[in-house]
């Protein structure tokens, strides 16, 4: 093999296309993009455009809101709070609130609050200090000799008393 006989695969290079040369070419004149009017000029077209028709997006029925009351919770499971207590992440003596579990990493953020949920088991006797909790989860936690409060929601910057 010597330096002069290298090249390209056949057909791994292609030219591109040179519009609006002439006739010849298969791609003068308009270029390829048909006749006149909106759609041949650039950037603008209507997207969901039927002809005149009503468009299929104000066709359908508008449903549902987005609530802007709304309270999302950070949701935490037993299980999960027996691992952690397992690995020596929470400490059993204190109070289990949200700040400790921010500050041991079992959850990243608290959101509007922390709600305690009833999937696992608890062995440890607990007193967890949650914004809400499923019927599950506080007889769990009772079940096992510990106790939860239920705070009252984080108030709002703003809101009245």
């Amino acid at each position: 093999m010597k330096l002069s006989d290298i090249a390209d695969n056949a057909g791994s290079r292609k030219k591109r296309m040179r519009v609006g040369r002439g006739i010849g070419s298969g791609k003068g004149k308009t270029s390829g993009r048909g006749g006149k009017g909106q759609t041949a000029r650039s950037g603008v077209r209507i997207k969901g455009f039927e002809g005149g028709q009503m468009p299929l997006h104000r066709r359908l029925p508008k449903r549902g809101f987005n609530n802007i009351f709304r309270v999302e919770f950070a949701e935490i499971n037993l299980d999960r709070i027996q691992q952690a207590v397992d690995s020596k992440l929470i400490d059993v003596k204190e109070t289990v609130n949200a700040e400790s579990l921010v500050k041991s990493g079992v959850v990243r953020r608290a959101k509007g609050g922390i709600r305690l949920l009833g999937r696992g088991e608890l062995k440890a006797k607990l007193n967890i200090e949650v914004h809400g909790a499923s019927k599950s989860a506080i007889a769990a936690v009772e079940k096992a000799g510990g106790s939860v409060k239920i705070l009252a929601p984080a108030k709002e910057e703003g809101e009245a008393a």
